[in-house]
């Protein structure tokens, strides 16, 4: 599950406002994606990966980073986004060795070290998941200003609506780009090469 609408007030209104005033050059990039570079936002990220190895942004300087909150079990946002950008990656040859996907729980409950392992590196090895304990979770969506929220089910379980894109950091780490779910993988693609080229 997931929700567009807090999405839309709160992220999209700062990329905006990041994009009118810092890409207005008549040499910025012609990006297909929103341009959010110099948004205050997405500067920090500290959670250990699934194979328990503690992480922040900076242990991936040097490689295009692309970050996703979700959680294992979405039924259909979270693994359609992960497909499409395992097909970018592998689209993108030798240089898919210069991008790092990185998945974020937002179900810490659930998504313990082991399921992590299992469900993220199926749809690329080299794809990493990320998790918390619920505060640092919470830090973590509050760096990137996204929404999540825990759903009670019919069956007596739950589910986590949460907002749903991808955020892009360049390979000096500062965040650059978001992709709204249902964007496609074709304007991923272009936008990660203008990334690696340097833009």
């Amino acid at each position: 599950m997931f929700r567009l609408g807090r999405l839309a007030t709160t992220v999209l209104a700062t990329l905006a406002a990041a994009w009118l005033t810092g890409c207005g050059g008549a040499d910025a990039p012609k990006f297909k994606l929103t341009d959010v570079t110099g948004a205050n936002l997405g500067k920090a990220l500290n959670l250990n990966d699934h194979n328990g190895r503690p992480r922040t942004l900076a242990d991936f300087r040097g490689k295009v980073v692309a970050v996703f909150f979700g959680f294992t079990h979405c039924p259909d946002v979270c693994p359609t986004t992960l497909a499409e950008l395992a097909q970018v990656v592998k689209e993108l040859g030798p240089d898919g060795g210069k991008v790092q996907v990185l998945f974020v729980t937002v179900d810490p409950e659930r998504d313990t070290p082991e399921v992590l392992k299992q469900y993220v590196p199926s749809f690329n090895p080299g794809f990493l998941g990320l998790y918390g304990d619920a505060e640092a979770t919470a830090r973590a969506a509050r760096e990137f200003k996204l929404f999540y929220q825990k759903q009670p089910a019919k069956d007596g379980g739950y589910s986590v609506d949460h907002s749903a894109g991808t955020f892009f950091l360049d390979g000096e780490g500062r965040l650059r780009l978001f992709a709204q779910y249902g964007q496609g993988g074709a304007a991923i693609l272009h936008d990660i090469r203008l990334l690696l080229a340097g833009a």
